[in-house]
């Protein structure tokens, strides 16, 4: 069986192979070329419907699209949506990371959490949605070469380093994309759609 992803992230997409086991996770078809959706939403769970009802008009199958990204409770929830462009909308991971760093210049409370939503749709028709969320805490300089985005500034103490000097297995098995995507794996399957 084959799911159509709503994303172009090669990050996202290698994450998402890990997991899916028999189920081949693919992008959208022609997605560079489909002009995206208005990311409108107050939050993840908004956002990820918007985009897995619009994709999945441009298929016929199953598209699923997340919402991710990482709150900090020092910044009242920030990046949080904004995550991807908190530094503007081109933003780079390297100038993300600088502007949280900035932002937490002084702050002693560095407890923060990465989320992530996974909304499936089919059709242009909301079906599911799933959730994930791990817990840590931003170190005051990034650190490690893998992963992305903000891996390097987040600190898990049940590794004893950042998303970025672990393993993307070890990484995988505990994200907050790993959680909302084995949920999505173990939801029941009929066809061409998920049932309750």
């Amino acid at each position: 069986m084959t799911l159509f992803c709503a994303t172009t992230n090669p990050g996202k997409l290698r994450e998402f192979n890990l997991i899916s086991g028999d189920i081949k996770v693919l992008p959208v078809p022609g997605l560079a070329d489909i002009a995206p959706p208005e990311e409108t939403g107050a939050t993840f769970a908004e956002n990820a419907s918007i985009k897995a009802a619009y994709y999945s008009g441009f298929v016929d199958g199953v598209v699923f699209a997340d919402d991710s990204g990482l709150a900090v409770d020092a910044l009242g929830g920030a990046p949080g949506v904004y995550s991807a462009r908190f530094a503007g909308e081109d933003a780079t991971d390297e100038r993300n990371n600088a502007r949280v760093l900035a932002a937490m210049d002084g702050q002693t409370n560095r407890r923060a959490r990465f989320v992530c939503v996974i909304a499936v749709a089919a059709r242009r028709h909301p079906l599911m949605m799933f959730e994930g969320f791990v817990e840590g805490e931003l170190l005051t300089a990034p650190r490690g070469a893998n992963g992305f985005g903000y891996d390097p500034l987040f600190y898990y103490s049940p590794f004893g380093c950042t998303f970025a000097e672990a393993t993307a297995e070890q990484k995988f098995g505990v994200s907050h994309r790993g959680q909302a995507l084995a949920k999505m794996m173990a939801a029941r399957w009929s066809g061409d759609f998920l049932f309750r």
